[in-house]
């Protein structure tokens, strides 16, 4: 392996790798607009000049090669006039869009401008301008003024996704990149252009103009969109809570794992986090009585659940876990199972219609934690469970999350087994058809409140037909089986991504239009 000193620092590398990676590992940053570890060279925005020993002129470092015995020096003089020379070159028909540009405090012409810029300006005739506000695609606008042609974009659609939408158009200063003819940015990836643009010239159509990124808070986080398990950080909006019509989290960005997902994350999973604010959120406690649903307290909801538990054998309570569900919950679950004795247990749902995939990073398998269900013990086929219950082996049927009726499942069976039980308990996130279409109870956050990244659980006592009376004007006449209806809530840890509507043939929005037009 190659030995040599950066900076006065002796560091050894791997063979092959650039200077660039070596003075990173020497813990010296080169700035740097083009270079991109998950992409080729390029070797076109010239910052990362550095003075080698015994080179008559400072070298590009993302196309230098380390070898034994070099000596770099990246601070000289003549590296800083250097670097100071290029800024200014970047700059030069730059706008001064930085007020409204979403890149700003994540720009790196203004973080490397204030590092190794600084300098007065001395252009005097009138700026370049080229369109701005161009929609490429689905998610992604073009500025094509802030652009400065490092050509990243071009790269990962040639390189990473292979469908090389992108180009760089024209010659000079009149340069831009664009769409070939009869494209579209519409690609399975095409966000993540966003994310590799070092300026403000591609931005997120879905994130444009929602919240400043100084006011968002990060964690790290696992997108739950398939079992790949793409690493992922989630920018929550807790600071100001009038930004991004209210909702809590404002965005997902790949976070860098080699072993699962690199620098990349697909767009399926990066918006679909949609349900964490939706309108058919499940708030409070409630108990359904008589089709119509009212507030319980905590005390009513888990108390009758729990009573549930208590009242009836075993063999008498059928669960059918999620594997969307994290390995904490999982063990949770397991443990209450083995406390109760419960052996009918399944996580197993079939899909309406087979996932879609790829030999990248996209998995058929649309849930995250099939293989944790799997080691629970909790991955039975979730149709032995409705059959134990439609022939009434089974008198409390517990759902985590599943929408049974918009699975593969014959609508027909799975309804006769939610009306064979006497308590159906479902726990999920939001309303679907396996509450019984409750839509009507869910409930909006309050104004204000900041609990982010929360999941919570929706508990349904179901009724039991009595035998109909004779009566012609009531023949679906109901009576109450053991105790009250009941319908409750419990909160969990945990966070998840969302599905936008995506734009139709990619029209200006509004906002959009206005500002290409003024």
């Amino acid at each position: 392996m190659p030995k040599l000193t950066v900076n006065g620092k002796d560091v050894e590398v791997p063979p092959g790798t650039n200077l660039i990676e070596a003075a990173r590992a020497a813990g010296v940053e080169v700035p740097h607009y083009c270079y991109h570890p998950g992409l080729s060279i390029a070797g076109q925005c010239r910052l990362c000049m550095v003075d080698i020993e015994k080179t008559p002129r400072p070298t590009i470092a993302c196309n230098t090669v380390a070898a034994d015995g070099m000596v770099v020096q990246t601070e000289t003089d003549r590296v800083r006039e250097t670097r100071k020379s290029i800024m200014e070159f970047h700059l030069i028909n730059h706008p001064l869009d930085c007020p409204v540009c979403d890149q700003a405090g994540e720009c790196w012409l203004q973080i490397y401008y204030m590092q190794h810029g600084l300098y007065d300006p001395r252009m005097k005739d009138e700026k370049v301008h080229k369109p701005k506000a161009v929609p490429l695609g689905p998610h992604v606008i073009l500025d094509a003024e802030r652009c400065i042609l490092c050509s990243r974009c071009v790269r990962f659609c040639d390189e990473i996704t292979g469908t090389g939408e992108l180009g760089i158009f024209e010659r000079g200063d009149q340069s831009e990149i664009g769409l070939f003819p009869g494209q579209a940015l519409d690609n399975k990836y095409s966000a993540n252009v966003v994310d590799i643009c070092p300026v403000g010239a591609l931005t997120d159509r879905d994130f444009r103009f929602q919240v400043r990124v100084w006011y968002l808070d990060t964690a790290k986080s696992i997108c739950p969109g398939c079992a790949r398990g793409c690493n992922i950080e989630v920018h929550v909006n807790r600071r100001r809570p009038h930004h991004a019509e209210g909702r809590r989290v404002a965005r997902l960005k790949p976070r860098f794992n080699a072993d699962v997902n690199k620098w990349w994350i697909c767009d399926a999973g990066r918006y679909g986090f949609g349900f964490v604010d939706a309108a058919d959120r499940l708030l409070t406690p409630a108990r359904r009585q008589g089709g119509a649903s009212s507030d319980a307290t905590w005390d009513e909801a888990i108390g009758a659940v729990a009573g549930a538990l208590r009242r009836l054998s075993p063999e008498q309570i059928g669960v059918i876990a999620s594997p969307k569900m994290s390995n904490e919950d999982l063990f949770a679950l397991r443990r209450l199972l083995d406390l109760c004795g419960v052996r009918q247990v399944a996580s197993r749902v079939p899909p309406r219609a087979p996932g879609d995939e790829d030999n990248f990073l996209i998995r058929a398998d649309k849930n995250p934690n099939s293989r944790g269900a799997e080691l629970m013990g909790l991955d039975g086929d979730a149709r032995a469970v409705l059959e134990a219950a439609r022939a009434r082996q089974i008198k409390l049927l517990w759902v985590f999350g599943h929408d049974l009726l918009a699975s593969a499942l014959p609508e027909r069976e799975v309804l006769e087994a939610l009306r064979a039980v006497e308590t159906v308990v479902f726990t999920g996130s939001n309303a679907n058809c396996s509450d019984w279409r409750s839509s009507h109870s869910a409930r909006r956050w309050p104004s204000g409140r900041s609990s982010a990244g929360s999941w919570h659980r929706w508990a349904t006592r179901r009724r039991r037909p009595a035998r109909n009376t004779g009566s012609a004007s009531s023949p679906h006449r109901y009576r109450l089986s053991r105790g009250s209806a009941i319908s409750c809530w419990v909160t969990l840890g945990a966070c998840s991504p969302r599905h936008r509507r995506r734009v139709p043939q990619w029209e200006p929005r509004d906002a959009e239009r206005s500002e290409a037009t003024s």
